[in-house]
């Protein structure tokens, strides 16, 4: 584990606010990553602690920003002020908007929320307003590389094996501009999955950015004869307009919003609504309170949130504790299928799992914070970064 440390003082700048700020203050904040995974460790002066994490992927370069841009500003303030913190930081960081300072800003965010369940003895969900509790999960392939007889083999073991009754498929490509994975497949794919897993499954499609609008209304309509129930990301996120063109054509729900990370562009989504289903990543958008935000903001507008939750590092665990605390929470929450041989890094990060899936639910337990703990094996060899406020 290679120790380097950071400091609040000399070229780097201060928070500036928060003198009267309540609660013990920020007094330490390190990180532990790898390229692919990275977590946050905070340490109040009084020598509490909570645990988060940063996003997946380039969670190294991530852990950097974290240091850079957002430690600064949040060493020193009083825990209490987490929201005004979170507010704060892209405001003082308003030359550098994007998607890295809000995954970095997501550690903080979501580490801070653990230490107070932590000091509470409570679960971040009942912090949130909700309570522990089940939640009914889909199994999420996450696989194009797939062909359909072996996607509707592996989903009927799962629903056999853990009780599953919802399931998503991947069809199209990726940013695929109307190009199948190979040709044929969605066609394939999608009557193939309802005829294995039978009239009753809970069944769902994500396109992932790959489609124009008149082929994703194509595509939407096939979903809709074969009894599909949500359509994600049919066109380039990006492009609003074609998303609620397609949104407008179809009676299958249609979801997106999992890369969005800019409340404003949220703003713009909602009112125009481009979407039935909003999907925003808490770990893409900033952490579980501006999460709420865009949470709060469809639900005065009649739509639902089903957040996007991709692998089974902390997300899904953040996710499943949001979801009980939503006010109002999609159907189901995603949960990732996919094992070592797709994310071998996913072993071994946790003492133990959070996971467990019985009757195809997961459940969020009475244990304070999230109720985890990082696995001491995995910590001792990742790269360890620290950032501590002037004594």
């Amino acid at each position: 584990m290679t120790a380097t440390p950071y400091s609040a003082s000399g070229a780097m700048p201060k928070a500036g606010r928060g003198a009267a700020d309540t609660g013990p203050r920020i007094a330490r904040l390190e990180t532990f990553a790898t390229p692919l995974v990275g977590f946050v460790r905070l340490t109040t002066e009084d020598g509490a602690q909570g645990w988060g994490q940063v996003s997946t992927y380039n969670a190294d370069i991530t852990a950097q920003v974290f240091h850079r841009q957002v430690a600064p500003w949040a060493l020193g303030r009083g825990i209490d002020a987490l929201e005004a913190v979170v507010a704060e930081i892209p405001e003082r960081e308003h030359k550098y908007p994007g998607t890295y300072l809000m995954r970095a800003l997501a550690g903080l965010d979501t580490a801070a929320w653990d230490w107070r369940g932590r000091r509470a003895g409570r679960p971040v969900a009942e912090l949130l307003g909700g309570t522990a509790g089940d939640i009914r999960a889909y199994a999420s392939s996450m696989r194009r590389d797939i062909a359909p007889e072996d996607e509707a083999a592996r989903m009927l073991q799962l629903r056999d094996r853990h009780g599953f009754d919802a399931f998503k498929l991947r069809v199209g490509a990726q940013c695929g501009n109307d190009i199948d994975e190979w040709p044929g497949r969605t066609e394939a794919i999608v009557p193939a999955l309802r005829r294995a897993l039978g009239p009753d499954a809970a069944l769902l499609a994500d396109a992932n950015s790959g489609f124009s609008p008149p082929r994703a209304i194509e595509v939407g309509r096939m979903l809709e004869a074969e009894g599909f129930e949500h359509f994600e990301e049919p066109c380039r996120y990006w492009r609003l307009e074609e998303t609620a063109e397609v949104t407008r054509a179809l009676g299958i729900d249609v979801a997106g919003g999992e890369q969005d990370w800019d409340l404003g562009t949220w703003e713009r989504m909602v009112a125009m609504r481009a979407v039935d289903i909003v999907q925003p990543d808490i770990l893409y958008l900033g952490g579980i309170t501006r999460t709420l935000q865009v949470a709060r903001m469809a639900a005065g507008a009649g739509l639902p949130c089903t957040p996007h939750a991709a692998n089974l590092s902390m997300v899904t665990l953040f996710t499943m504790h949001l979801m009980r605390a939503l006010p109002l929470a999609g159907r189901y929450l995603e949960l990732s299928i996919e094992g070592p041989d797709y994310y071998p890094w996913q072993d071994d990060l946790f003492v133990e799992s959070p996971y467990r899936i019985t009757d195809g639910r997961v459940r969020v337990t009475d244990a304070p914070g999230w109720g985890v703990e990082i696995a001491p094996e995995w910590l001792s060899k990742s790269t360890y970064l620290k950032s501590e406020a002037d004594a």
